[in-house]
């Protein structure tokens, strides 16, 4: 029995996770963490989770990034590995993330489903041959109206995996509103839509002459992204220290 710590528990995926991991023969849910107490729980609640005195195999962090910090602080002192599911992180947490891996087990990713985790390997494979046809790449993502980053994690994932095989001078550009030039043709466009109750969609655009090329990924429903989740918490419960991305989880 793995038993898992959920991070931010009574937010919306916080709430699927444990959900899902109650339903799972091989997962004991043994602690929440949030600052809001408005939900009941199987089990106990703690408002910071330096507050927690439940020993556990792994956390889940579906939170925010204002709370990393102090989860990274935590799972180190407590040599607890770490499903890190939160976006929207500045430098100076990623930089405390990786410090962070030196001492403990991290599993950083941006989106936690497998589908987007394929896609990754598709447009690494796809990317240069599309760019050395002069097709143009675009990134368009679109999330529900309470999502607080922009754009994605997930979009920049997407742009970081095409700029790391097509070379680092493609410049990222998020508003053209103030410009009045033609498109420069090493960059990549990343553009944000919120609204109503989008789970998470992402097109990745590759515009040629005459033809487009369009990578999607459509999620219906966020257990999409707590399956894959769990599937890196018990991956990740008594590994070794070090950074962790879905892939390992794929690849076994």
């Amino acid at each position: 029995m793995i038993r898992i710590i959920i991070h931010g528990c009574n937010g919306q995926m916080g709430q699927v996770v444990g959900r899902m991991a109650a339903a799972d023969p091989e997962l004991e849910v043994v602690a929440g963490i949030d600052i809001s107490d408005h939900r009941e729980n199987l089990f106990p609640v703690f408002r910071q989770i330096g507050d927690c005195d439940v020993e556990a195999d792994a956390v889940i962090d579906f939170s925010s990034a204002q709370s990393v910090d102090g989860l990274l602080a935590y799972c180190v002192k407590n040599s607890v590995p770490c499903v890190l599911c939160s976006t929207g992180l500045d430098e100076a947490q990623l930089k405390k993330v990786e410090e962070a891996s030196k001492q403990v087990a991290v599993l950083k990713s941006a989106n936690m489903s497998v589908g987007i985790n394929l896609l990754l390997k598709l447009l690494a494979e796809a990317a240069p041959v599309l760019a050395e046809a002069g097709f143009d790449v675009e990134i368009v993502e679109k999330h529900h109206n309470r999502k607080l980053d922009a754009p994605s994690g997930t979009a920049l994932a997407l742009a970081d995996r095409v700029r790391g095989v097509l070379g680092e001078e493609y410049a990222y550009i998020y508003d053209r509103s103030g410009r009045r030039e033609r498109r420069p043709r090493k960059e990549i466009g990343i553009s944000a839509v919120r609204g109503g109750t989008i789970v998470g969609d992402h097109d990745v655009i590759f515009a040629g002459t005459d033809e487009v090329i369009t990578f999607s990924h459509r999620a219906y429903s966020r257990e999409v992204f707590a399956k894959g989740a769990i599937q890196a918490a018990k991956y990740l419960a008594g590994r070794p220290a070090g950074r962790y991305d879905m892939s390992d989880v794929i690849e076994g």
